[in-house]
């Protein structure tokens, strides 16, 4: 059993359904727009050390903590035109790292402090996108965009993202989610929001089962009809695995893997905001034996020190994942992206098992 190198799986085409745009800013960006902006309120404004602060302050154990790392991030962009960039360099990072297709989300009800609208909001970040895809193309690393548009569980905006969503849908926004702080938030208090989106045939993801349980699974399938779930880690509570390793299904956990409803798990950040205890101990290797439709996200690169790669990377060291597995992992987050089913089609063959091929993966 060949464990793949960090430079194989660094070529390997990978897919990304669940990352945050204002988590994955590179320090010295976030530098250079403090000081533009007037921003005074950073740990440093040294890089590196920078760098290492976000990391520190977001392996705190506390999913409440870990997020409170995002004022800075969310303070510097402000502008039109720190969006425009942070998507553009966004969509550069992802490619460079052998990233093909990327779902990128962000909540565009915090970036209007200087005064912009929803729509120009989203107006900047798909022109920052656009303008990353170019420079990676002509970088000889293509990679594809969607967005995914956020309401935060702690304000009642839901209505009004949801119908910008579907506003910009055929612009290059992808979908809908929810985010921030789940206790105390269950998503049934977004009922209208995914009522409507269902209406208007458009996509969804639920942020569930990351810092609560799976009550929170339950109400972001079964009440809201999430397609996908953001994390879901906690759908291992309810699989009983005896001494002997067999696995003992429950009625959610078997209703997830039947409907193959696609887990956005993210191990690194699993750990950081106390999820799990370790990246050993997620649950991540089990769902994929059990052939759960696991994915692998990056949630918030900055924060979390994290890339695709590196994600990959964790995973072959702790559970000895090979290319074949990464292979799988890619493939099942392919089909469950929030695109036409021909497109999806399109890069998986055209593609992600080309670029398998390449590395000596046949089948």
């Amino acid at each position: 059993m060949h464990v793949p190198t960090p430079e194989e799986i660094r070529r390997a085409p990978k897919v990304l359904l669940h990352d945050h745009l204002d988590g994955g800013l590179r320090p010295s960006t976030v530098v250079e727009l403090a000081a533009e902006s007037g921003y005074t309120g950073l740990p440093s404004t040294d890089p590196e050390e920078l760098g290492r602060w976000f990391t520190e302050a977001a392996d705190s154990g506390s999913l409440e903590r870990y997020l409170e790392t995002f004022s800075h991030t969310v303070g510097v962009m402000q502008g039109r035109e720190a969006l425009v960039r942070v998507a553009a360099e966004a969509a550069e990072d992802l490619a460079a790292d052998g990233v093909v297709y990327a779902e990128v989300r962000y909540a565009p009800e915090l970036f209007q402090e200087g005064g912009l609208s929803l729509d120009a909001i989203v107006e900047a970040v798909q022109e920052g996108f656009a303008e990353g895809e170019r420079r990676a193309a002509a970088a000889g690393a293509p990679i594809r965009i969607g967005t995914l548009l956020c309401a935060m569980r702690q304000n009642a905006r839901s209505g009004e993202i949801a119908e910008l969503a579907v506003r910009y849908r055929d612009a290059g926004v992808a979908g809908f989610d929810i985010a921030g702080p789940e206790a105390g938030f269950p998503p049934t208090r977004n009922l209208d929001a995914f009522e409507y989106l269902r209406q208007q045939n458009a996509h969804f993801t639920i942020h569930a089962g990351e810092a609560f349980g799976l009550p929170s699974i339950w109400e972001a399938i079964q009440h809201c009809g999430a397609e996908r779930l953001g994390h879901g880690v906690r759908i291992a509570d309810d699989i009983a695995v005896a001494e002997d390793g067999t696995a003992k299904l429950g009625r959610l956990a078997s209703y997830v893997r039947d409907r193959r409803i696609p887990l956005e798990m993210c191990p690194t950040s699993n750990v950081q905001t106390g999820a799990v205890g370790s990246i050993a101990e997620h649950p991540i290797d089990l769902l994929r034996r059990l052939r759960f439709r696991v994915t692998v996200n990056t949630d918030n690169r900055l924060m979390g020190g994290t890339s695709m790669s590196k994600e990959f990377g964790v995973l072959a060291d702790a559970f000895g994942f090979t290319l074949a597995d990464m292979r799988w992992l890619t493939l099942n987050a392919m089909k469950s992206a929030f695109l036409p089913f021909d497109e999806r089609l399109a890069l998986i063959d055209e593609v992600i098992k080309p670029g398998y091929r390449e590395l000596g993966l046949t089948g």
